[in-house]
């Protein structure tokens, strides 16, 4: 291994990829301890008031603050790290002498390409895999002590839980697991075979049933109708759960690769107007990591040019342009849920957009 890295990587390779991974993860050391320190500030009396454990606090709700939230910085974190070592580079006159010594503006590149390469896989495996499972812990802690900014009561919730069936519900309360005024509909093509009204209805955890109050059933047969009315409570089993009632803004970020595939499939049935949120969620995880090739390609473009001032020009119109791309890549994610865009396209405009721009400044870039 050693022999590879000194065949393949020269002096100026391993110092420029030490470089750069070195500002990045001091970098995103600094946005951890400050986004914490806000953060304990802003929510110290609801930890207080829910009388929250030490240990919850922890290993629950800031094992899925740290990873969401450096892992939503990790562009502006990459883009800060590129530009401010390479403008000292260039304000130093480093990289004229290796620009003079016959390597190609590519040739410069390479080393950046090979520790973007590493960020690329590690925050592949982050959006993949870890940032689902962090998110989860930290949903789960907000949900069981109230944080959330989603009212738990749902209102006018209409769904279909299989081809014949169609439900509606006036309102439902997680918390109690009771729904008011429940309506079930079964058809055969366009023709009502049943009509179940109940006044209440709810879902017993133990045993998986829900319970039917004061409920009515209206049974079709052609021009015949029978009616059956009863005050007695009745337990059935339906295929719906408290989950498919709830639906918090972040849920999605919170379901592995494999839940997201089974809820595409069961939200085509039941609520088709979440699935264009769970599509851009799915590519958006496989897509978000390219940034770290493209922000790369940017800063290195306009930070290599030795410039009157130091590196706080570069740094500037970096943070600008870094923070441009967050803003479109929240953009995209408007432009799928409500602007009817694709979800596959809108979750490539930010690093389409960017990488054009890229292209651009790498022609202007010094050779």
């Amino acid at each position: 291994m050693t022999t590879f890295f000194h065949r393949y990587l020269k002096i100026i390779d391993r110092f420029i990829i030490g470089k750069y991974l070195g500002t990045f993860i001091f970098t995103m050391g600094i946005f951890m301890v400050i986004s914490v320190v806000f953060d304990v500030s802003e929510k110290l009396d609801n930890f207080l008031n829910k009388h929250a454990s030490l240990h919850d606090i922890v290993f629950r709700y800031y094992a899925g603050f740290i990873p969401f939230y450096l892992n939503m910085l990790s562009p502006l974190i990459n883009f800060l790290a590129v530009i401010f070592f390479t403008a000292k580079m260039a304000n130093q006159t480093e990289i004229v002498p290796i620009l003079s010594g016959r390597a190609s503006f590519n040739r410069f590149l390479r080393p950046y390409v090979i520790a973007s390469s590493i960020i690329f896989v590690v925050s592949f495996f982050a959006n993949v895999y870890l940032i689902p499972f962090t998110n989860r812990l930290k949903i789960d802690f907000e949900n069981a002590n109230g944080m959330m900014d989603n009212d738990p009561t749902k209102v006018e919730v209409h769904m279909q839980i299989d081809k014949h069936t169609f439900v509606y519900l006036a309102n439902y309360d997680p918390t109690t697991h009771l729904g008011y005024n429940f309506i079930m509909e079964k058809f055969n093509g366009d023709t009502l075979r049943e009509k179940l009204i109940a006044e209440q209805i709810q879902y017993d955890s133990l045993k998986r049933i829900w319970s039917l109050k004061q409920y009515s059933v209206k049974y079709v047969n052609g021009m015949k109708e029978q009616f059956i009315t009863s005050n007695t409570p009745k337990d059935t089993v339906l295929d719906m759960h408290p989950s498919d009632f709830i639906v918090y803004d972040n849920v999605y970020q919170a379901m592995s690769l494999s839940d997201l595939n089974k809820n595409i499939d069961k939200e085509k049935l039941r609520r088709p107007e979440y699935l264009k949120a769970i599509y851009f969620e799915k590519y958006h995880r496989f897509v978000y990591p390219l940034s770290a090739f493209v922000l790369t390609l940017i800063g290195v473009s306009i930070s290599s040019r030795k410039v009157r001032g130091g590196v706080g020009l570069p740094l500037g119109i970096g943070i600008l342009l870094c923070f441009a791309y967050i803003i479109l890549e929240r953009f995209a994610l408007v432009f799928s849920v409500k602007g009817g865009m694709t979800p596959l396209i809108a979750v490539f405009i930010p690093n389409i957009v960017f990488g054009i721009l890229g292209y651009y400044l790498l022609l202007k870039a010094p050779k």
